[in-house]
């Protein structure tokens, strides 16, 4: 047994079932997938720590437990078509491919998306997909989807994100309010959109997704 391959069963006993992350799936998808290959091999000795990991780019990989927490909390279905929103170098949507029918991964930096290419073709992710474009966009031309996930923080949630939702389709995004951040789980039901919060997360808000400030006259 390898040292990394010890280092997932660790990491998932240690962090994704004490926090309640009980989806079989979802817990086997992360044992199997070398999280260690989505990320510079620098950085592989800490691909398995309860920590986000600065990728660059003003971009960090979201810590194992939050980003387990938010997939269980978006109840991904095996016929499901999923947009992983920020998929950085490709983790995310390796995870996600195992769990649906298809994911497409967007991401806006060129780097980024070449590597995601290159490391889901040698873990053999058929049903994944990368494409390269604005985050805030989406990815309309794909959808409307059945789950959307994103890999970071906003203070605002793009309209646009909703739009791309299939009827009862459901958006798992963790957003930062005067500083505290909640994962919240909307759900579209027709023309109408609620959304309840699930657990509560201090991750990065990603570069761009910052609220404008308001100016005082």
């Amino acid at each position: 047994m390898s040292d990394f391959t010890q280092a997932r069963r660790q990491m998932v006993n240690s962090q994704i079932r004490p926090a309640d992350v009980t989806d079989r799936d979802l817990q086997d998808a992360m044992l199997a997938v070398p999280r260690d290959r989505f990320l510079p091999r620098s950085l592989g000795g800490s691909a398995y720590a309860d920590m986000e990991i600065d990728l660059g780019h003003g971009r960090r990989f979201m810590r194992p437990r939050d980003f387990a927490k938010l997939v269980q909390a978006a109840a991904v279905k095996p016929g499901d078509i999923v947009l992983d929103i920020a998929c950085g170098r490709g983790y995310s949507t390796a995870i996600l491919a195992r769990l649906c029918e298809t994911v497409i991964g967007l991401e806006s930096e060129a780097e980024f998306a070449s590597k995601a290419e290159g490391a889901l073709s040698d873990v053999e992710a058929d049903n994944a997909v990368i494409v390269t474009g604005d985050l805030k966009a989406g990815a309309p031309d794909q959808g409307p989807f059945n789950v959307i996930i994103v890999n970071g923080a906003v203070e605002e949630v793009p309209a646009s994100w909703l739009e791309q939702l299939a009827d009862g389709g459901r958006l798992a995004v963790i957003v930062r309010e005067n500083g505290v951040g909640r994962a919240r789980i909307f759900t579209r039901n027709g023309a109408a959109t609620g959304s309840r919060v699930v657990f509560d997360s201090m991750t990065a808000v990603l570069p761009g997704f910052e609220k404008a400030e308001a100016f005082a006259f």
